[in-house]
């Protein structure tokens, strides 16, 4: 299912996020599929409210929010197609 991350090791060289592995590991990863995974700060509660008046979140979605950095570093590794 988990096919590759997307990205540096949240723990690794480069990681750019200091964690030693007991939390703040935001991740992407690349499924079977070709969607992708995020790990990520679940923040549904207190950023629905504040959605636009045109985006929605249907049952079973959630707004996680990915650091800026982690998806910079992902940049260049993310698919084109």
């Amino acid at each position: 299912m988990f096919v590759r991350r997307i990205g540096p090791h949240p723990h690794g060289d480069g990681g750019g996020n200091g964690s030693a592995g007991a939390n703040n590991c935001p991740d992407i990863w690349e499924l079977e599929s070709g969607d992708f995974a995020i790990i990520g700060l679940e923040r549904t509660t207190e950023l629905e409210p504040l959605l636009p008046p045109d985006a929605f979140l249907d049952p079973g979605e959630a707004i996680v929010v990915l650091p800026r950095h982690v998806l910079v570093k992902a940049r260049e590794n993310i698919p084109l197609e």
